[in-house]
């Protein structure tokens, strides 16, 4: 029998206690603050660069799988430079532009958060997530180095945190040390809390990065290594061989990401879908460590994260959920947990989320279950549906989950693993699809039209103004654009910054046009607005939601709260429309100040908020 460390044996005995009567109220239910936050998700490398001291170098960004080596003559991109223009390094490679940009940075960093969060505090933002900050070669950072410090490039001394990581034993938690970049995220949670804002931080546990500790000493030892039984490792490199017959498996195939090895495996694993089993005790361990690291910083709960998300949940075993949620919660009962369970099948089917969203595994999802249809609404075009059908995908994506669930969920639109909003309505086909100009040269990659400027505020009412809590892909707010990952992921465009214009990408060489790109502040301003109203009306947060009869591309529903009541009306067609209030009722718009009473008339792509008088 495998000797089970004495932490395995406290986790169990927890487990136990939970159980029966003394289950810990706490796992049944979100956290009580989940339904009341405005969203704002931050990829910090494009955020702001807020100390050039600490810019990434070549050797730090370097890792055993890239397509080609960082090239010798490797500097920062400017921040203000054209997206489609490559570096002069890019182009001595010859190679293109989608190869080179995954070399490319802009030395974003926690800094930069610091300096902003007046803006974020102006926009009106109450919780941050933050895209993976642990130390990793990448700019996405799913490839950890180490889960247990904080990319050394995101703090003010890489150098110095380097010497301190190199005097720890990364499988001994009593041996970690506070590097700068720790200490520095650890004032930043201070400071957002201290301004009423949450944060969690993305993690994934389903696979590391190649540079990853425990990998590296596999690379070097292979089966004689201890941490031999942590990955999907198919064969080990005979030595007794030329051939290296080493082979292992990938998350997604993809070979920079070697996936963690998952244990008592029931029946057929199938991408997309829950599946019981449980992962390797001494990973297990690792994570939990961390876990505890980030929530309960030198045993203190208050001066730790607010909760993660957490990356591809769907291909880890709902029996390691069920034990992490638990140890999750022992710590800060209050702790927030949000799963990525987005495809089934992509490009055409969901996953359902209601294996994770209950009292076992999750908080919430990232809703891009509600998102989708609302998109097919508001766009219209050839996937278009109408109210009718929006109003029943509403409701069949709302009602298949436990009723104290429903209004803690994440509400996203647009992500770093999706277009930015306003390219993902520009382009009208199926969504995500094909929207980038390598795979689709009619994808529009520039500034869209004034039309899809007006259908994404109505979107943007429609987000604010139904359950759950609405997200932010940090830009979006600023009016940019971009298309599908990698060109979403541009750097801010912040208002004190004057950029190069940008090309249209699709644009045959010779008619190539180029477009302002500049801060939008009368979509910021928008954005505010829906915030504000959002946290006025506390209707608009914890109200019930009903839907009333409407013409095909009206869509109208009512939030109603005790003697409270609000009527959203949304007229995403092209044609006006009339819609009768219920008798006596009296109303103001909440957004142009405007009375009404009786029969409205609602022109082609408008909406009304309407507080009932």
């Amino acid at each position: 029998m495998r000797h089970i460390p004495f932490f395995f044996v406290i986790i169990s005995m927890a487990l136990v206690a939970c159980s029966g009567q003394n289950r810990n109220k706490s796992l049944d239910t979100p956290p009580e603050w989940a339904s009341q936050q405005i969203w704002y998700q931050i990829f910090v490398e494009r955020f702001c660069n807020g100390d050039t001291n600490n810019d990434p170098i070549p050797e730090d960004i370097t890792s055993t799988t890239q397509i080609f080596p960082v090239p010798d003559n490797w500097s920062i991109t400017p921040w203000t430079q054209d997206w489609w223009k490559q570096e002069p390094w890019a182009l001595e490679t010859g190679r293109p532009f989608n190869e080179t940009l995954q070399h490319r940075r802009y030395g974003g960093d926690l800094q930069g958060v610091l300096n902003k969060l007046d803006y974020l505090q102006e926009l009106g933002i109450t919780a941050i997530y933050f895209n993976p900050l642990n130390d990793a070669p990448s700019l996405h950072k799913y490839d950890a180095r180490y889960y247990y410090h904080m990319d050394i490039h995101f703090g003010p001394d890489p150098e110095g945190d380097k010497k301190i990581i190199a005097e720890e034993i990364p499988e001994d938690a009593s041996t970690w040390q506070w590097t700068s970049a720790d200490t520095l995220f650890l004032y930043l949670v201070k400071q957002c809390h201290q301004r009423g804002i949450k944060v969690i931080v993305d993690y994934s546990w389903n696979h590391t990065g190649t540079e990853f500790w425990a990998w590296k000493d596999i690379l070097r030892l292979q089966a004689g290594s201890k941490y031999r039984d942590w990955y999907e490792i198919e064969s080990f490199d005979n030595p007794e061989t030329q051939e290296n017959e080493f082979s292992y498996r990938g998350w997604a195939n993809v070979s920079s990401l070697p996936e963690l090895k998952k244990l008592d495996v029931k029946g057929e694993r199938i991408s997309g879908k829950p599946y019981e089993g449980n992962i390797h005790p001494e990973v297990k361990k690792h994570i939990f460590e961390v876990t505890r690291r980030w929530l309960a910083p030198n045993g203190d709960p208050s001066q730790g994260i607010d909760g993660f998300r957490l990356d591809v949940a769907e291909q880890i075993p709902l029996g390691f959920w069920r034990e992490y949620r638990t140890f999750v919660k022992s710590i800060k009962p209050q702790a927030y947990l949000v799963g990525e369970v987005w495809w089934e099948k992509w490009p055409d089917k969901l996953a359902d989320p209601a294996p994770y969203v209950n009292g076992e595994i999750f908080d919430a999802v990232m809703f891009y279950q509600i998102y989708k249809p609302a998109r097919s609404f508001f766009v219209g075009g050839e996937y278009g549906i109408d109210a009718r059908q929006l109003t029943d995908s509403l409701k069949a994506q709302w009602e298949n989950l436990p009723k104290a669930f429903r209004y803690a969920q994440m509400n996203v639109n647009a992500t770093h693993d999706s277009p930015r909003l306003l390219t993902c309505f520009a382009n009208k086909g199926k969504y995500k699809y094909r929207v980038n100009p390598f795979e689709n040269p009619e994808c529009i990659t520039g500034k869209p039209d004034a039309d899809t400027y007006r259908r994404v505020r109505l979107y943007l009412i429609h987000q604010f103004t139904i359950p759950g809590s609405p997200s932010i892909w940090n830009g979006d707010e600023m009016g940019m654009w971009g298309a599908d990952d990698p060109n979403n992921r541009k750097p801010l465009w912040w208002p004190e910054y004057k950029f190069e214009p940008e090309a249209r990408y699709n644009i045959q060489p010779g008619k190539q046009e180029r477009d302002k790109v500049e801060f939008n502040r009368e979509h910021f301003d928008f954005y505010r607005k829906l915030i504000a109203l959002r946290k006025k009306y506390p209707v608009l947060v914890m109200g019930d939601i009903k839907f009333l009869p409407s013409p095909p591309k009206v869509v109208v529903y009512e939030r109603r709260m005790g003697s409270e009541c609000i009527t959203v009306i949304i007229n995403a067609g092209d044609s006006a429309e009339e819609v009768t209030l219920r008798p006596g009722v009296r109303a103001v718009d909440l957004l142009e100040d405007a009375a009404f009473n009786g029969t409205i008339r609602v022109p082609p792509l408008t909406a009304y908020i309407l507080k009932h008088l």
